[in-house]
């Protein structure tokens, strides 16, 4: 059988001097980052690396490759999203192959689409190597499909960094609990409670199927399942990052 010898797409071949390169590295497992995640790093003069972003990849870098950190701890250390804007656009300017490497993938939640629009602004090129999103990867891990044949027939991703009914948020959680999709949250462990809460408010069944499914991809990965009126409590020790599923599909047990 013939193979095909065409080239990859030029966005994806190989890093131009002077640009920057969103990857997305997947849930945590260095073996789910994309074969072109990998190559960017292989070719990057700097990367700017998230803590959530397999570090085991980055044996995979250049000897002379500058590695700077730039993550966002919990109550920990914080490098402001204005600081690494800066950081990609001097690199760049300075005819660098850069890097922006992330969990998951940079669009989904990640602010690639702040970083893009800062590197625009300053006449930098910007490409993006797409990731595996932690909110159909962590479930999959889990044993859980978040669509499934008779069950349900989409998912609706959401992120939970503030609660139902704070002023930032832009969520209409009433909404959300009426679209009889699998519901998947985001950064959502600290206000569990509220959430369910207001889901149970709204209408949503006490005994609808939660999981809370915490460290996917890495060796230390664990899951709380319950119903939707106990899944708080028994899931109070859980601490980030940790992908919530709520939904018929978090009740099944595949595998």
């Amino acid at each position: 059988m013939d193979q095909s010898t065409e080239a990859p797409p030029a966005s994806l071949a190989a890093l131009v001097p002077g640009t920057v390169t969103l990857v997305g590295g997947g849930p945590g497992d260095p073996g789910l980052l994309t074969v072109a995640g990998l190559r960017a790093l292989e070719q990057a003069d700097v990367v700017l690396v998230d803590h959530l972003a397999p570090q085991e990849s980055l044996a995979h870098c250049r000897p002379d490759c500058e590695q700077i950190w730039v993550g966002k701890l919990p109550r920990g250390e914080f490098v402001p999203q204005e600081r690494i804007n800066e950081l990609l656009v001097e690199h760049a300017r300075a005819g660098r192959r850069v890097v922006r490497f992330k969990g998951g993938d940079n669009f989904v939640f990640g602010r690639g689409g702040e970083e893009w629009q800062a590197c625009a602004q300053a006449g930098i090129a910007v490409r993006v190597i797409p990731g595996v999103t932690s909110s159909v990867a962590a479930p999959a891990l889990a044993g859980i499909p978040v669509t499934h044949r008779s069950l349900v027939q989409g998912f609706t991703v959401v992120s939970g960094h503030v609660p139902p009914g704070d002023e930032r948020s832009q969520l209409d959680w009433s909404a959300l609990a009426r679209t009889r999709t699998t519901l998947v949250v985001l950064m959502g462990v600290k206000y569990l409670p509220e959430i369910t809460r207001e889901l149970r408010a709204a209408g949503m069944a006490a005994d609808t199927p939660v999981a809370v499914i915490a460290q996917a991809g890495h060796p230390q990965m664990r899951q709380v399942r319950g119903p939707l009126d106990q899944i708080a409590e028994l899931a109070q020790d859980v601490r980030p990052p940790a992908v919530t599923v709520i939904g018929e599909v978090a009740g099944l047990q595949l595998g």
